[in-house]
């Protein structure tokens, strides 16, 4: 039995089969970038994506001899879609996540109805997109995050459903009813009617039925919680970080439900990890605003080194970075101190200071990032985390990866697949499909690639120093807050 996943990330989508065993082939992948039109701009063309996630989803299965018993989908969160129920044709471009036209739309949310809304997330997205195509609402329009526009695409148009973990980040979610927040949308003047039904992660969803074959939809997701499962992070205290272009931790909690859907006071939100059987389990996360995006910086902006990989390369020809210190601020700092005009910082620079120290430091830095969110994740909740699963590409750097170990001072389990974003669809998939019994076996079914062990410690005093330096560079976008 085996599970088609689609994945669809920020800068590109794949397709795979993920098998019984937990095995993940025959994938294929396109590159698919938002483009930015101006600075802050950060759009799509809905119909394109629609158009690539077929090919890459038909050229797996014509890969494949397996029998397709189920389909996971996991995508980006909270990219904002509305297209003609009618004619299926968007009305405008997408707006993805890092689209920060809204920003004084949140702004005014929260003065004017008390809502704390952020530009990264949905309403202030659909809310510009109906006042911008339909002024006076009086077309007939569909809103959906991408899961949701996904699943539209590739059922022929027979589906407008989301499930409660996209749901939850898009700003128009009640935490209390698990459903949409009627409050949130007569404030925002956005008609109820084009928002989706809100099924369960795992489940018997519909049919897709626009691919070979018509299988069953059985899992939807956002990619971050799909990674949490797919990294087997399903009791409380399990904690995973994908480091990514950001880094992102999420942490299980349990079927408590919190008691605010606002931030924490250590800088971490909640989520619904998933939900199944109508059942939910919650969780929190805490957000790296930038973390391989500061490895792209020394590759392709200040070019000492050739390629990511090389990262480990230099700074392994160091054993310390001899004093120097890097704040990875170079897009504000997320969790737990929240400032958007914080900005990236190098510290205790002498006339000795080399490339390779400079290259650790900000390794090591990024790790340090890492340190500061499990810390905030443990507090916000009362959870301990024993043991931190990381995945995404820095995942494959050991230089990292110890320094990491050894901010952290805990193990640190390397998934055994890079991006376990499309492994845990597979889980949700096939848990409908019976492929997988229950939540305990696929928590069972975990096995690192590796276990890196703390060897040393780094100076977290000093780390802390630099990070009280580095924020509020620019004072007005420090003083954002959302």
């Amino acid at each position: 039995m085996s599970v088609l996943v689609i994945d669809v990330g920020t800068s590109g989508l794949r397709s795979a089969i993920v098998t019984a065993d937990a095995t993940v082939g025959h994938v294929d992948y396109q590159a698919f970038a938002p483009s930015t039109p101006t600075p802050g701009l950060v759009e799509f063309d809905a119909m394109a994506m629609g158009r690539a996630v077929l090919q890459v989803a038909n050229a797996t299965l014509a890969a494949t001899t397996d029998r397709i018993d189920a389909v996971g989908i996991s995508t980006q969160r909270a990219s904002t879609v509305v297209w003609d129920r009618a004619t299926g044709e968007p009305v405008g471009p997408a707006l993805g996540w890092q689209d920060l036209r809204t920003v004084f739309d949140c702004i005014m949310a929260k003065a004017d109805h008390g809502l704390a809304l952020a530009p990264n997330q949905s309403a202030t997205k659909l809310t510009w997109l109906l006042n911008t195509y339909d002024p006076d609402r009086s077309r007939d329009l569909m809103f959906g995050t991408i899961d949701c526009w996904i699943a539209w695409v590739v059922s022929g148009g027979s589906l407008h459903i989301t499930d409660h973990t996209n749901a939850a980040v898009t700003g128009l979610y009640d935490t209390a009813l698990r459903n949409w927040s009627t409050r949130a949308c007569e404030a925002l003047n956005i008609p109820m009617r084009m928002l989706p039904t809100i099924v369960d992660s795992s489940g018997e969803l519909g049919v897709a039925t626009a691919l070979p074959g018509a299988p069953m939809i059985g899992g939807l997701a956002g990619d971050q919680q799909a990674s949490l499962v797919g990294q087997g992070c399903v009791r409380p205290g399990q904690a995973k970080i994908t480091f990514g272009t950001g880094g992102m931790l999420d942490l299980c909690t349990g079927s408590e439900p919190p008691r605010s859907s606002n931030r924490s006071s250590h800088g971490t939100f909640p989520i619904v990890a998933w939900t199944r059987n109508g059942e939910a389990t919650w969780g929190v996360e805490a957000i790296m605003l930038s973390a391989g995006t500061n490895v792209e910086w020394l590759r392709d902006d200040l070019g000492i080194i050739a390629t990511a990989a090389d990262s480990h390369t230099v700074a392994s020809q160091c054993d310390t970075t001899d004093g120097v210190v890097y704040v990875p601020a170079l897009l504000g700092l997320g969790t737990p101190r929240w400032d958007y005009g914080a900005r990236g910082a190098l510290f205790g620079i002498t006339r000795g200071t080399g490339r390779a120290h400079i290259v650790r430091a900000v390794l090591e830095g990024i790790a340090h990032r890492g340190a500061d969110l499990v810390e905030a994740a443990e507090a916000d909740t009362g959870l301990a985390i024993p043991t931190l699963r990381i995945d995404g590409g820095m995942s494959e750097n050991p230089t990292f990866t110890q320094a990491l170990a050894n901010a952290t001072g805990r193990p640190v389990e390397v998934s055994p697949v890079t991006e376990a974003t499309t492994l845990g669809a597979g889980y949700l998939a096939g848990l409908a499909a019976g492929t997988w019994t229950d939540l305990n076996e696929v928590a069972d079914s975990w096995t690192p690639a590796v276990v890196v062990e703390p060897n040393g410690s780094l100076d977290r005093q000093s780390w802390q120093q630099a990070i009280e330096r580095s924020t509020r560079w620019i004072p007005d976008l420090s003083a954002l807050d959302f």
